[in-house]
């Protein structure tokens, strides 16, 4: 019996494929599974192709996998464009009312024809045809039906009770159906009793982010709509308001920007979220942060550029903007989360980072762990706390008695002045985006400009917080695997595969690469004699940024993806196989 089971649902835009994935999703999540979900889908509203996978396990899931065991097909561009994920003996599931499937070529997959709108008519509706491809699906994973009618309850309950009833209908004609007229099979892994389903959460890295947000005192958002981060504004509008916060939709990119650092100007803590569309567009405000030293989180879900680019599609090309974004030069830290946990753990901290150290903290996500949903386990509220830095009390501003509080003052060891905020008494100051004096004041004079660019630059230059290099595997091994953010969890499979075949090496990866944490990686990498450095971008930027900051450059290799799809297992392995020399996989 296979470890895990890949179930992958297709058609047009328009035909409810992600509700058919995700229903599916959710109820083997509720029944105790490890899930993992991947959604493949066109810039377009209806037509085209899309698809909705869900991998699902009796262990944790990182990846989503490459391969599939059941196919619901709704159109004959489904079995063309996913057919070489298919397993030997895997079963696709077809409307005969649609079309008569065909195979591709010889291979060993089982087609079953199944009238998925005929049943669905016969439970009450045509539109249900998905509900009976789920019945099918349950039968050949040997799952109970009544299983799903907690998720059916939830999904339709608001319709009335005869709706949930019809669903329910849809889901045993497709179970009995299949039952009837084919034999085979694909049970899921059996379940461990130690792993109860109350313990675990499925969220995606969008949900996360937002959660973060929340927990971390974020109380305002600003954000304009863009793929694929408006899921956290989504998130952000149905969730804030229950806890005192605001969320604005600005009319543009730039606004969003100035309307976040405005808000962290007046003491609220804020962010705003974009892609990478929009973050080009916040480039001019981000140096106005960073000069008038005023805190802000910007978070970044990355897609496939540039310009407009692939709006749909994942892509990791964002860094160097990232890294060096906007005119001129202003400290910043630059957090890459691996997992959904990680988006919900380094967005709250980002707001500690933010004020602590008056500056912009970029939160650089991913399409692909953005919009995947996973099980994973509750999120660790007992590790979050709130750090507000240098900020002035009241109590402490009425000691300095009135005109000397200097907001930019030169005379702070850390390059980390005192913030006040308007309002609050003997603590007015001007904050302008020229250069200025202590008390915030235009100037132009050299010897002032230089004291405040050297401020400015001591601020991370004893960074002590998380390293945000994580090192797996055996740390005596001569060859690695480096990445950043949402690969973590493929690089970490095919390093196991690795270790599995008889080949030992050990994976290191970033979760912030400003400040580059460089004694950290130079220790991760002693007895290192090569590394294959896995970035999605088709420069390798994150290769380039270890050269700089550190060297190495006769020990790394690259493996670069950029076509939007997300790196394969497969290929990973064929690609460490070719560097490191291994031939002992096929």
């Amino acid at each position: 019996m296979s470890e895990d089971i890949g179930w992958k649902v297709g058609g047009k835009q328009g035909e409810g494929i992600d509700s058919t994935g995700d229903i599916y999703a959710v109820a083997l999540h509720r029944m105790g599974y490890y899930v993992f979900t991947y959604r493949h889908f066109m810039s377009l509203i209806k037509g085209g192709h899309t698809n909705y996978k869900v991998r699902s396990s009796n262990q944790v899931l990182r990846h989503h996998g490459d391969l599939v065991h059941v196919l619901v097909a709704f159109d004959p561009t489904t079995i063309d464009y996913n057919w070489h994920e298919l397993v030997d003996g895997a079963v696709v599931i077809y409307d005969t009312a649609e079309f008569e499937a065909k195979a591709p070529d010889t291979r060993n997959v089982n087609l079953c024809g199944v009238p998925l709108t005929e049943l669905a008519k016969e439970s009450g509706n045509s539109i249900m045809k998905n509900m009976v491809a789920i019945g099918a699906s349950a039968c050949i994973h040997e799952l109970d039906v009544e299983a799903l009618r907690p998720v059916i309850q939830e999904k339709f309950g608001k319709k009335g009770p005869a709706v949930v009833e019809q669903n329910m209908a849809a889901l045993q004609r497709g179970f009995a159906y299949f039952e009837e007229h084919f034999t085979v099979r694909f049970p899921l892994p059996r379940l461990k009793e130690q792993i109860p389903a109350t313990t675990h959460l499925y969220a995606s890295g969008n949900q996360a982010v937002g959660f973060g947000a929340l927990a971390g005192g974020c109380r305002f958002l600003s954000a304009y709509p863009i793929t694929p981060a408006t899921e956290i504004m989504y998130w952000a509008i149905a969730q804030f308001p229950r806890y005192g916060g605001v969320v604005v939709q600005a009319e543009d990119e730039i606004a969003a920007m100035n309307m976040a650092i405005g808000a962290n100007f007046t003491g609220v803590r804020a962010m705003t979220s974009t892609s990478g569309p929009g973050f080009s567009l916040m480039m001019e405000a981000l140096g106005l942060a960073g000069m008038s030293e005023t805190p802000v989180v910007v978070v970044d879900v990355q897609r496939s550029g540039p310009s407009t680019g692939l709006p749909t599609k994942t892509e990791q090309s964002d860094l160097n903007e990232a890294l060096y974004g906007t005119h001129g030069e202003i400290q910043r830290i630059v957090l890459t989360p691996r997992t959904v946990e990680e988006c919900f753990l380094l967005t709250a901290e980002a707001f500690n980072l933010a004020e602590r150290y008056q500056l912009p903290v970029i939160v650089l996500s991913d399409m692909y762990l953005g919009m995947s949903s996973q099980t994973i386990n509750e999120f660790p509220l007992d590790q979050i706390h709130h750090d507000r830095g240098k900020l002035l009390q009241v109590a402490d501003l009425e000691k300095m008695g009135a005109n000397t509080y200097q907001r930019y003052n030169l005379d702070v060891a850390d390059g980390i002045s005192a913030r006040a905020l308007p309002g609050q008494k003997n603590g007015r100051h001007v904050a302008l985006g020229n250069e200025h004096s202590a008390v915030g004041l235009e100037i132009e004079d050299m010897p002032t400009r230089r004291a405040q660019v050297a401020k400015r630059q001591r601020k991370l230059a004893d960074f002590q917080h998380f390293t945000g290099v994580y090192q797996e595997g055996n740390e005596k091994a001569s060859a690695v695997l480096i990445g950043f953010g949402s690969t973590w969890g493929v690089l970490e499979e095919a390093r196991l595969v690795l270790e599995n075949s008889g080949f030992y090496l050990k994976h290191i990866h970033f979760s912030r690469l400003a400040p580059f944490p460089v004694e950290a990686f130079q220790k991760a990498m002693q007895g290192v004699e090569t590394a294959l450095v896995v970035e999605q971008n088709s420069t390798g930027q994150l290769a380039e940024l270890i050269q700089k900051e550190v060297g190495f450059h006769d020990r790394l290799h690259r493996c670069l993806r950029f076509d939007g799809d997300p790196f394969t297992l497969q290929e990973i392995i064929a690609r460490s196989e070719q560097v490191f020399s291994l031939g002992v996989l096929h």
